[in-house]
């Protein structure tokens, strides 16, 4: 954790809790806040804003798992879970609901630094392949417009698709926009004159 973060614990006992901020304090984490689970608890993490949950539970349940990432927002922060015990099954929940590290065997001071770093590492790849994702289905999508579009266009003026294509790149290039919203009005036009 080189920049300070401001993180939320997940604890319902006030002695566990104490244990997690010394060892968060010891590696220099400056902003911390305890929850105990339970009702309030998406508003209440979603109020602080953290850049990290921590949440450490004894014994979890596939709904306490449920229940506490969806309040933590795995999607936007590292989620750090803490068991002192688990199984298969739970372990598989905890990861499809996006808890970046899941680690048994409860939560000890000296572990706490290289376990978060590890989530947080996790999370930014995880995020990474997200954006990655949503670019390239943006990109398949453009694409499958123009191929329409030249479709469209080799019809209408009867050209080849190489010269469709150079129509749209030059009225793209004209209208300082990209060759995919060309594409997209010109299969917009088309579709309202049928």
């Amino acid at each position: 954790m080189d920049t300070p973060l401001s993180i939320v614990i997940v604890e319902r006992d006030p002695e566990r809790a104490q244990v997690i901020v010394e060892g968060l304090r010891a590696i220099g984490a400056p902003q911390i806040a305890v929850f105990p689970d339970g009702p309030g608890l998406a508003r209440r993490i979603a109020e602080r804003n953290p850049d990290l949950v921590l949440i450490d539970i004894a014994s979890p349940s596939r709904d306490v798992i449920e229940e506490l990432t969806l309040a933590s927002s795995p999607m936007e922060r590292p989620v750090a879970m803490f068991v002192d015990r688990s199984d298969g099954m739970l372990t598989q929940a905890a990861i499809e609901a996006g808890v970046s590290a899941y680690v048994v065997d409860g939560l000890r001071p000296e572990r706490i630094k290289p376990i978060l770093d590890a989530a947080i590492a996790r999370f930014r790849m995880v995020q990474k392949m997200r954006a990655e994702l949503i670019a390239t289905r943006r990109a398949l999508e453009e694409r499958k417009v123009i191929d329409r579009a030249k479709g469209l266009l080799m019809a209408a003026r009867g050209i080849d698709e190489d010269a469709a294509y150079a129509l749209m790149r030059k009225t793209a290039m004209a209208q300082g926009r990209k060759i995919a919203e060309v594409a997209q009005a010109l299969v917009t036009a088309a579709e309202l004159l049928k």
